[in-house]
């Protein structure tokens, strides 16, 4: 008994300690071990790498082809190549403005291009309360049925548009059929084949078929507003249609903001497929937009260095809308996408 107690404090005062053990000196080793901050160069270049495919593709199909900008420089033949064209300057730009039918050409071209583009402005806050009404929408399968039947025809081509269009409202069309058996008419009526209302049906067939997608963003919009929102204004008794217009419809703005801005930058950009396959010879004069028009001085009228010119004007003027609106929009509420 005496010798066991001796040997106590000899083993004691052998230096072992609590924390000499191994679990001790792990722990101390760990606590004086200072933690390494995360390479911020390693992400920054992970993160390039991701989208380094994207800026590949942006550059490939967007600013690559600017260099044949350089067309419009020449009398270019394109079985002759950029080699064998003469080289004619500014010759094509002063054609342009010179030639008085090409400016009233052109003239009407603008007024095509700007009439389409504002009234599908005047009508982008539709999208907004398609989104909003459809979100109300209680039962589920209704909602997903609504949905479904109205973004299908965003996937269906224009010629296949032109084909349901031909088939209802052309001479023998069903529409004309319809009345027709009924009495209603004697002589069909031209809905295709007129040229009255065109810039209205035109807008009709692109709400139509655009409506239903153009929601989906703003349905996205509307799933990334806090509940709490909702939330602390039904406590105070506000009503369905009260959380529509104080919440849902305020929270919607900075998205349809980002969106109005590029589409006045896209005003000149109102795409050819929907007029090309629409455009007949009653209708022609006040179908053609500016894309339609470059695209029919091209390859119909064979003159590939003017529409070049005429590509080079649309784009420099889009430029300029959209810094014009950009600058608009950051004075007006404070925020822009440049």
């Amino acid at each position: 008994m005496s010798l066991t107690q001796g040997a106590r404090p000899e083993v004691l005062g052998a230096g072992i300690s609590p924390g000499a053990g191994p679990a001790g000196a792990s722990k101390g080793r760990g606590r004086g071990r200072r933690r390494e901050p995360p390479s911020h160069g390693k992400s920054s270049r992970t993160m390039f790498l991701v989208i380094l495919p994207f800026l590949v593709l942006a550059f490939v199909f967007s600013y690559l082809p600017l260099l044949g900008w350089v067309t419009a420089f020449y009398d270019y033949k394109p079985a002759l190549g950029l080699g064998g064209s003469e080289f004619v300057g500014l010759q094509w730009f002063e054609v342009l403005v010179s030639s008085e039918t090409q400016l009233k050409q052109l003239g009407q071209v603008m007024a095509n291009t700007l009439a389409m583009s504002f009234l599908g402005i005047a009508t982008s806050l539709l999208p907004v309360f398609f989104a909003i009404l459809l979100n109300e929408i209680r039962a589920s399968w209704f909602r997903n049925a609504v949905q479904t039947l109205t973004t299908l025809p965003n996937f269906i081509s224009w010629v296949l548009v032109y084909m349901i269009a031909f088939s209802l409202f052309s001479s023998s069309g069903l529409v004309n059929t319809t009345l027709h058996d009924w009495g209603l008419i004697t002589v069909p009526m031209k809905f295709l084949d007129t040229d009255q209302h065109v810039w209205l049906t035109m807008l009709a067939w692109s709400l139509w078929k655009g409506l239903g997608w153009g929601a989906i963003m703003y349905l996205a919009a509307i799933a990334g507003i806090d509940q709490s929102l909702y939330e602390s204004a039904r406590i105070d008794g506000a009503s369905r249609f009260q959380l529509m217009r104080y919440i849902t419809f305020p929270m919607l703005m900075p998205t349809y903001v980002v969106l109005l801005v590029l589409s006045v930058a896209n005003i000149l950009n109102n795409g050819m497929e929907q007029f090309f396959v629409f455009q007949n010879a009653f209708n022609r004069e006040h179908i053609q937009v500016l894309d339609l028009y470059v695209y029919n001085v091209g390859m119909t009228g064979n003159s590939l260095s003017l529409a070049t010119v005429l590509s080079m004007f649309k784009s420099v003027i889009s430029l300029a809308l959209l810094l014009a609106a950009n600058a608009i929009a950051k004075r007006a509420r404070g925020s822009s996408i440049i």
